[in-house]
């Protein structure tokens, strides 16, 4: 119980820093530029607040089932050394863990003219298949340059027989569908797996799983676009009620809470049917282990269902309306730097992104400071959400942005540390986490609607811009570590299978 209990203030300072400086934001923002109704500003309190518990418990939640399961399903899988079984299991894996993401439910609540399920099941199955591909290169030991140029040189050959209306919203897809229970699960199954390889590079193959899973969801969202031809596309403004007092506002999230609390519930039972089958057929584990891996599904449902109702209810309406109010002001164009400031601080705020930059520091032996890598990530996304924001004043298409940024990614990738493009590519999903769905994209919606621009080709594209910045940046800083570790004639090390690491003593030394 009282490890729960560390665990959980830790995740809650972890929602606190990742929420706090948004909320710090529009605060500011309303008592300064933008008029607010009392109504509008205590529904995205009260969100913000489900939002903060609900990370929580989720993230709690996924730390104590999603990693222990995954670990233990892809050492299962290795174990059968069946290649069909571990293809068929890899399709469905992929499938269910991704029809539970909650960044991937809450896209699709804001596009229009696609039924969400219609989105949410290409998707999964886009992640089902690149899983598979993800496997078979850690089994064969495929380099992941290789692998990455070939499928994204698919990717935007497609992209360009695709009506315009796909385009924006399948680089998204890819974004928000590596976010907290995909990719802890995902990563969790490939240092599974690599425990069947014995040899130098298994540690390095380790990584990458998450880099081809998130090229599924565009593959299947361009695909869908060539044999999908919605009917009423158009979109439909978030409507904010004015709330007249506080037994309305009570109803208006407690209404929402039963809708959630089904829509979860079909979420998660696919795994946990899953996961039973498995232990009852395979996995066998001790009664103390089920338990624990029970309780974290329980705190991972709790979690997503206070998580989607915040969201939904009162923090993504407030997000559109302040984009709306901004993008009407005369001087519009101050919504650029409002966004890139907000950009920084979702990154600076984001847990995984200190994980991030703690493992490059440990796999550099400091020769690449965890500080510096963070604040180079913060202000390259800032720049690109910047980016993002003139896009959304100017109708300027996603393809300028794309297309560069992917090929300069692509290029490096033969030139850096092949551990740095792994991990590069891995955390494209990791800057684009939850607050970058459920906050940065109403807000460009809302400055869209305001300008008369289309949303899907405008709008939508933000989450693809944060989620391209670190394949960038973090190559970069690879290729300086390599020219450093040249100057100084030191041996590059690469990291262990484990993402946890404790010592040098934990690394292979490789000479250049």
């Amino acid at each position: 119980m009282l490890l729960y209990r560390t665990k959980l203030q830790e995740k809650l300072k972890e929602s606190l820093d990742a929420v706090l400086p948004i909320m710090g934001i529009v605060l500011l923002l309303c008592f300064t530029i933008v008029p607010t109704s009392p109504s509008i500003l205590m529904a995205f309190i009260i969100g913000a607040v489900l939002l903060v518990v609900g990370m929580t418990f989720f993230s709690l939640g996924a730390e104590l089932a999603m990693t222990p399961m995954g670990e233990r399903v892809g050492s299962c899988m290795t174990k059968t050394k069946r290649l069909y079984i571990m293809i068929v299991l890899g399709f469905v894996l992929g499938f269910i863990i991704t029809i539970s993401e909650p960044d991937l439910q809450v896209l699709a609540n804001q596009v229009p003219s696609i039924a969400n399920a219609v989105l949410i099941i290409a998707v999964a199955f886009g992640v089902g298949i690149f899983l598979i591909f993800a496997l078979l290169r850690m089994l064969f030991g495929i380099p992941l340059s290789y692998m990455l140029f070939f499928f994204y040189i698919i990717v935007f050959g497609l992209a360009f027989f695709v009506p315009k209306d796909f385009l924006a919203v399948a680089f998204d897809s890819g974004g928000v569908t590596t976010g907290p229970m995909t990719v802890p699960f995902i990563m969790a199954l490939g240092i599974g797996i690599s425990t069947i390889r014995s040899d130098k590079h298994a540690a390095d193959d380790s990584f990458g799983l998450v880099a081809l899973c998130s090229i599924g969801p565009i593959m299947a969202v361009l695909l869908l676009g060539l044999v999908f031809h919605p009917s009423g596309g158009e979109y439909i403004p978030v409507t904010i009620p004015e709330i007249e007092n506080s037994i309305v506002l009570r109803q208006l999230f407690s209404g929402a809470l039963p809708t959630y609390m089904m829509e979860i519930a079909v979420s998660l039972l696919p795994i946990v049917v899953f996961f039973g089958i498995f232990q009852i057929v395979s996995l066998r584990l001790s009664k103390k282990a089920l338990i624990k891996i029970l309780i974290g599904l329980v705190y991972t449902y709790v979690g997503l269902v206070l998580f989607l109702t915040g969201v939904n209810v009162g923090f993504m309406p407030a997000g559109n309306y302040l984009g709306q109010m901004i993008a009407a002001l005369p001087y519009r164009f101050i919504i650029i730097p409002i966004g890139m400031v907000i950009g920084y601080f979702i990154v600076m705020a984001e847990p995984a992104v200190y994980v991030l930059t703690k493992q490059v520091e440990e796999l550099t032996d400091s020769a690449i400071p965890a500080s510096d890598m963070k604040h180079g990530l913060s202000i390259s996304v800032a720049c690109s959400v910047g980016l993002a924001m003139l896009r959304v004043l100017t109708g300027i298409s996603i393809f300028w942005f794309i297309i560069p940024g992917y090929a300069i990614a692509l290029g490096l990738s033969f030139f850096v540390p092949k551990i740095f493009t792994a991990i590069a590519f891995d955390s494209g999903g990791v800057a684009s986490g939850p607050m970058t769905a459920t906050f940065l994209l109403p807000f460009a919606m809302g400055a869209c609607v305001r300008v008369g621009g289309n949303i899907v080709t405008d709008a939508f594209g933000v989450v693809a811009m944060v989620a391209m910045t670190p394949l960038i940046t973090i190559q970069i800083l690879g290729l300086i570590y390599r020219m450093k570790e040249k100057n100084s004639k030191i041996s590059l090390v690469t990291a262990p299978a484990s993402a946890e690491f404790e010592s040098l003593d934990d690394y292979d030394i490789i000479e250049l």
